[in-house]
């Protein structure tokens, strides 16, 4: 039977939590398909719809900040989200969220899988041949490098999965030889994409390709610096990867053949869900309101807003006093206190970005923090005006301008464009400029500081921290007992894939 496996039945052989009743999500034959333009881009369309998933959308949350000083649960939240929360270990691999996260990167690799092997060979027009196997190689590696990042070396699959026994792949011997497939597809999806023109929310291009591949090295270039455990092992030189890492976002960041991704000087426009192709999305996840299904639309606003009995309450925008609409919430993801207060005084990105009084459509106080009935005050980086009832065309933000901006700076050092940088996104916050004449240290540690306020409730704190080994000086860790780096390194691999795969326990 020369049959290509759908993701579904991929996801069925390699986990026990997928039942066989499931829907498949799509069957395709080489007799049936990869025959037509149509062919290959609604395949490589289907690579991206994994990520979609909430129970991957959300884990972005869980994952990048949720288990750090920067938010908190709430009080009746699932075992799962308390357990990464609390980082209680002994629970890790039977992580309900953990194995979303794990089973749904495998989703997207076997997408990203069926069109490498199959559409380079089709006849279409070669550029959008390439476009699409690049974009192919990407979420690959964007997949390869999340897991990376959050569970060390994990089963590679190159290859479609077409029997059971594909799925018992082992492990890559090194964390040199994991992070080779990230690096040696991302280089390749460089070779194939094109710069877009205007951002696509939802898929690739060239410089989302060098904005990973910068993020990639300079994860392991400080890693390594800072002396983490096991990636202080790793064979590279750190100075080099530094460099690349430089040279990668400055494509992106200082590149004259680059002009569609730039800095947007208006804070509330990043973030106006009417405007996802805005300067900064190099990549953005594609939920729209429209949507039929959740996944298809969002639901993320209501995991960062409070409840407010009332329903629909009022924000204002900017400082014109306009005010605009956006329904209650779950209290789900709820900004930790002192997080909230450890802003620069002046701080827009804390004035503006976080709310502590909602207002009625006559512009009366509806709600305050503290003691005014708001809970806490929330994020609203992720707010729809225009919501339906739960649905939302929130997403997350999962490559932004500004990141890559400071992954530039980081790397490359108090340069003379690295300081212009920083001083960019400083003074758009409404703060003054770094301290001119930093050493090469102090000034990495100021724009990894930069990055915590920047990038706040975007999923990014938690490997920031990883990275320079401050893992384990966060509260949350500390209150377990917890005073070694390595023991909170990696997560274990998840049981429902430990339990199938002899070659990895």
């Amino acid at each position: 039977m020369n049959n290509k496996i759908s993701a579904f039945v991929f996801a069925a052989l390699l986990f026990t939590g997928c039942s066989l009743e499931e829907k498949p999500y799509g069957f395709y034959s080489d007799k049936n398909f990869y025959t037509t333009e149509a062919d290959a881009e609604s395949s490589t369309l289907f690579i991206y719809d994994a990520i979609n998933y909430i129970e991957y959308s959300r884990a972005i949350v869980f994952l990048g900040g949720m288990n750090t000083d920067e938010l908190n649960p709430k009080g009746d939240a699932t075992p799962s989200t308390k357990d990464l929360d609390a980082w209680s270990q002994n629970n890790f691999r039977s992580n309900v969220t953990l194995g979303n996260f794990f089973k749904f990167s495998y989703i997207t690799i076997n997408r990203a899988n069926a069109v490498i092997k199959n559409v380079p060979g089709m006849n279409i027009d070669q550029n959008l041949r390439n476009r699409f196997t690049g974009e192919a190689y990407f979420m690959r590696a964007y997949s390869y490098f999340n897991l990376a990042r959050n569970f060390g070396r994990v089963p590679i699959h190159l290859d479609v999965v077409t029997t059971l026994a594909d799925t018992q792949a082992g492990l890559p011997a090194s964390l040199d030889e994991m992070w080779k497939y990230v690096f040696d597809d991302l280089e390749k999806a460089v070779e194939l994409l094109p710069y877009y023109t205007k951002p696509e929310p939802g898929r690739v291009d060239k410089a989302a390709a060098q904005s990973l591949l910068a993020k990639s090295y300079l994860y392991l270039a400080s890693a390594k610096a800072y002396g983490v455990p096991q990636y202080s092992d790793m064979s590279f030189d750190v100075n080099d990867y530094y460099a690349k890492a430089a040279q990668y976002a400055g494509d992106v960041v200082d590149n004259p053949s680059q002009t569609t991704y730039h800095f947007d000087d208006d804070l509330l426009h990043i973030y106006d869900v009417d405007h996802p192709d805005g300067p900064e999305h190099i990549f953005i996840m594609s939920m729209d309101r429209s949507g039929e299904n959740e996944g298809q639309y969002s639901k993320i606003s209501k995991m960062y807003i409070p409840y407010i009995s009332g329903g629909t309450v009022y924000l204002k925008q900017g400082d014109n006093g306009t005010l605009i609409p956006t329904h209650d919430g779950w209290s789900e993801y709820q900004t930790n206190i002192d997080f909230y207060n450890s802003f620069e005084t002046g701080d827009l990105r804390k004035d503006q970005l976080i709310v502590k009084e909602v207002y009625k459509a006559d512009g009366s106080v509806a709600a305050s923090y503290p003691g005014g009935g708001l809970s806490y005050p929330f994020c609203r980086k992720f707010i729809d005006p225009q919501f339906n009832g739960d649905k939302t065309s929130t997403k997350p933000y999962l490559l932004r301008f500004s990141d890559i901006a400071l992954t530039y700076a980081e790397a490359a050092g108090p340069t003379e464009k690295a300081y212009e940088l920083v001083n960019h996104i400083r003074t758009r916050a409404g703060l003054g400029e770094l301290t001119p004449g930093l050493s090469t240290e102090a000034f990495r540690q100021a724009v990894i500081k930069e990055r915590i306020y920047e990038l706040a409730f975007e999923g990014n704190i938690t490997y920031d921290l990883r990275r320079t080994g401050n893992l384990h000086t966060i509260k949350a860790v500390q209150e377990q007992g917890i005073t070694n780096e390595a023991d909170i390194l990696f997560y274990p691999i998840p049981s429902i894939e430990t339990d199938l795969n002899p070659n990895i326990k």
